[in-house]
């Protein structure tokens, strides 16, 4: 597969670290050239340096669901690299822990902003900005916890499962033109993720047939196969990334 991006642009969000860095670290060993975005400029700096620098990997801080970031980000990637072929919404946020039915009014509003709002905001930059005309393909990350109840992260499932409809919505919207698929993954060991495994691990992955968590790399995979020309013929699909887990209990 190497070179199979090759002349490509991507922009990956919420990319310094985690399965953001993960997917942005495939997309570039495949040939691509990546925008990556994140709040903070210095892990951003060095997931720049660690993707090999700025020829093939720039970075845009800024907060996800902040349009002139958004605005900022696309232009910028146009302008460095010449296109935008692939966008992934990678960025989510889970701030709160407990029922669903007592959540802050103000935390559930900003889940939905970054979670739902900012990935259809940053597909619309991209389509005018290059794919309306050109084409592309665009993966949103989701989650298992949008296919059924999560306990304690009831609003993130929430909102990722309006990631899942959203992308069936959008892939009828905008084909042939622009692909747009999505994964579910479940646990996958990262930072955002520590809080359901960390100290139980081997507890948490005895639920899985696979027997282990998942890893970034997991995730990356499946994710360059749905932007490939490999997955031309699918869109408004989601894939479900979990080691097996939801054919039984388990997170």
């Amino acid at each position: 597969m190497v070179n199979s991006f090759k002349d490509r642009v991507a922009i990956v969000t919420g990319a310094s670290r985690g399965i953001g860095l993960g997917i942005a670290r495939e997309l570039v060993q495949r040939g691509a050239r990546v925008c990556i975005t994140a709040r903070k400029p210095e892990p951003l700096a060095d997931a720049v340096n660690e993707l090999g620098g700025p020829g093939v990997a720039i970075a845009v801080p800024g907060k996800a669901d902040d349009p002139a970031h958004q605005e900022e980000a696309v232009a910028k990637a146009v302008e460095t690299f010449g296109r935008l072929d692939m966008l992934v919404n990678n960025t989510g946020i889970n701030p709160v822990y407990g029922p669903m039915i007592d959540i802050d009014r103000d935390a559930a509003a900003k889940i939905l902003a970054v979670n739902v709002l900012a990935p259809l905001a940053w597909l619309r930059q991209a389509r005018d900005a290059w794919m309306g005309e050109h084409g592309g393909s665009v993966v949103n990350v989701a989650s298992i916890a949008g296919l059924r109840a999560s306990p304690g992260i009831g609003m993130y499932g929430v909102s990722k499962a309006a990631v899942i409809r959203m992308t069936q919505e959008l892939a009828v919207e905008l084909g042939p033109k622009i692909r747009v698929n999505a994964v579910a993954p479940a646990v996958v060991k990262t930072k955002f993720a520590t809080a359901l495994y960390e100290g139980r691990e081997e507890e948490v992955s005895a639920a899985y047939p696979m027997k282990r968590l998942g890893v970034p790399e997991d995730i990356a995979g499946a994710v360059a196969f749905l932007l490939s020309d490999e997955a031309g013929w699918i869109t408004g699909q989601t894939v479900v990334l979990d080691g097996g887990v939801t054919l039984g209990g388990g997170l």
